[in-house]
C-alpha cells in the first residue's frame, strides 16, 4: 500500500468509526461536564476496543481513527489521543509490571492517562525541563503516610505506595498537563543530571496518589481538563522509570514522532466537518436570486478549503507510513504533517464560518464548536513555531551529510 491510498476496508472501517461516534459516542460527549474527564466516555471507548488498538496498531491506523472520530465527535478523538498520549511510554518503554499494572485499565477505560512534559519555563522543551529528580539521601527515610499526601490523597487508589525505598524526589511543576489533575497515572519527565540538557532527563510513572503530588484545574479554552502539578518531594523509585535513567529525551520524542502526525489527523477531521458542512450550506442557501455556491468568489473558497484539506491529509497519511516503515526521516516528516494540518483546519474552519455567517457563531453550532476545539492543536506537542525549527534543523543536517 502506498502512502497516498486507503484499502477498501480501511475506508470502511473510517465509516464505521464516524457512524459510532455519531451514535454512541457523541451522546456520552453531550453528557459530560466541560473540563472535567468523561470517565463514561472513556470506558465507551474503550468498550468498543478503541483503547486498545492504540497499543496494537501503527501509525496510519492511529491517524485514520483520530481523523474518523474527530470528523463527528471531537471529544471522544481528545479523550481517546490522551490516554494514548499518556499511556505510549508506558507500553513502548516500561517494563513488564508496569504494562501489566496499568496497560489494561487504560484500554478498558477505567484508568486515564496523562502526559506530563511541558512546563511554565520551557513549553515542549525537554532539554531545558526544570522539575529536579534530586537523589534521595535517605533512601527511604522520609514518610510514605498518605496523610502527607495533597489533592489526591483521597482518590481511590489503583497502585500502591512507591515499590521499594524511594531513589529520588521529585520538586518542582508542571504546567498545561492535560488530563490534569484528574488522571490516575502520569507519565512525567524530570532532570535526573543538572546542566546536560537533553541527556540529563529521565521519564517515570507516576501514579496520582503519591505523597505530595497535588494539582489544580485551570480555565481553559478546552472540553477535558488542563491542570497544573506541583512535586513536593514526590518519592519515586527505579521501579518508576520509564526507559533508562537520564534516557527521557528519546521516550519523549518517540512519544512526540508518533503522535504528532496523528494531531494532524485530528485537524484534518475537524477541517472536513467544516467542508460538508459548507458545501451543504451553500448549496442550500439562497442568495442573490441563486445559490450562494453559484457565487463565484464563494465556490472558489470552496474549492481553496478542499484543496487545503486533502492536501493536509495526504501529508498526514505520508509522514503515518514514513513512521511504520521505520523511515529515517520521521521527526521531518511528523513536524510537515502537524505543521500543514493544524494550521489548514485553523483556514478552513474560520473561512467555513465566515461563508455560514452570523449563524456559525451561535452556541452549540457545529462551526461554533469547531471554531473552539481548532486553536489549540496549533500549540500543543510542539507549537507551529517549533515544528518550524524541527523542519529546519533537520534539512540542514542532511544537507551537511551530504
Amino acid at each position: 500500500m502506498t502512502a497516498f491510498s486507503l484499502e477498501p476496508a480501511q475506508l470502511a472501517w473510517c465509516a464505521e468509526l464516524r457512524a459510532l461516534a455519531a451514535e454512541r459516542l457523541h451522546p456520552l460527549a453531550d453528557k459530560g461536564e466541560p473540563g472535567h474527564v468523561n470517565r463514561a466516555l472513556v470506558a465507551e471507548l474503550g468498550s468498543l476496543g478503541l483503547l486498545g488498538r492504540l497499543f496494537t496498531s501503527g501509525a496510519l491506523d492511529l491517524c485514520l481513527m483520530r481523523e474518523s472520530l474527530a470528523y463527528a465527535c471531537t471529544e471522544a478523538e481528545t479523550a481517546l489521543a490522551l490516554q494514548g498520549l499518556g499511556a505510549h511510554p508506558v507500553h513502548a518503554y516500561g517494563t513488564e509490571a508496569q504494562r501489566a499494572h496499568w496497560l489494561p485499565r487504560v484500554t478498558a477505560g477505567t484508568a486515564i492517562a496523562a502526559f506530563a512534559l511541558s512546563e511554565p519555563g520551557a513549553g515542549s522543551d525537554a532539554a531545558a525541563l526544570e522539575l529536579r529528580a534530586e537523589a534521595d539521601a535517605s533512601r527511604g527515610g522520609r514518610s510514605s503516610d498518605p496523610s502527607q499526601g495533597g489533592r489526591f490523597a483521597g482518590t481511590p487508589s489503583l497502585t500502591a505506595a512507591p515499590d521499594g525505598p524511594a531513589r529520588w524526589r521529585l520538586t518542582g511543576g508542571k504546567c498545561w498537563i492535560s488530563n490534569a489533575p484528574e488522571a490516575d497515572f502520569y507519565t512525567v519527565f524530570a532532570r535526573t543530571t543538572p546542566d546536560a540538557g537533553a541527556r540529563g532527563v529521565t521519564a517515570f510513572l507516576v501514579p496520582a496518589d503519591r505523597p505530595r503530588l497535588t494539582g489544580r484545574g485551570l480555565d481553559m479554552l478546552s472540553p477535558h481538563p488542563i491542570g497544573v502539578l506541583d512535586f513536593d518531594a514526590v518519592p519515586v523509585t527505579a521501579g518508576d522509570v520509564l526507559g533508562e535513567v537520564d534516557r527521557g529525551f528519546r521516550v519523549a520524542m518517540g512519544t512526540l514522532n508518533l503522535f504528532r502526525p496523528s494531531v494532524g489527523a485530528f485537524a484534518v477531521g475537524m477541517a472536513q466537518a467544516a467542508l460538508d458542512a459548507t458545501l451543504a450550506h451553500t448549496a442550500g442557501r439562497d442568495a442573490f436570486g441563486g445559490k450562494l455556491r453559484d457565487l463565484q468568489a464563494v465556490s472558489h473558497q470552496v474549492a481553496e478549503m478542499a484543496l487545503r484539506t486533502e492536501a493536509a491529509r495526504l501529508m498526514v497519511h505520508a509522514a503515518a507510513s514514513a513512521y511504520d516503515a521505520d523511515a529515517p526521516d520521521v521527526p521531518r516528516r511528523s513536524a510537515m504533517a502537524k505543521l500543514l494540518a493544524t494550521e489548514t483546519a485553523q483556514y478552513v474552519v474560520d473561512t467555513a464560518v465566515q461563508l455560514h455567517g452570523a449563524r456559525a457563531l451561535q452556541r452549540g453550532h457545529l462551526l461554533e464548536h469547531l471554531y473552539r476545539e481548532v486553536r489549540a492543536p496549533r500549540i500543543y506537542e510542539g507549537a507551529s513555531e517549533v515544528q518550524r525549527g524541527i523542519i529546519a534543523k533537520e534539512l540542514y543536517a542532511r544537507q551537511e551529510a551530504r
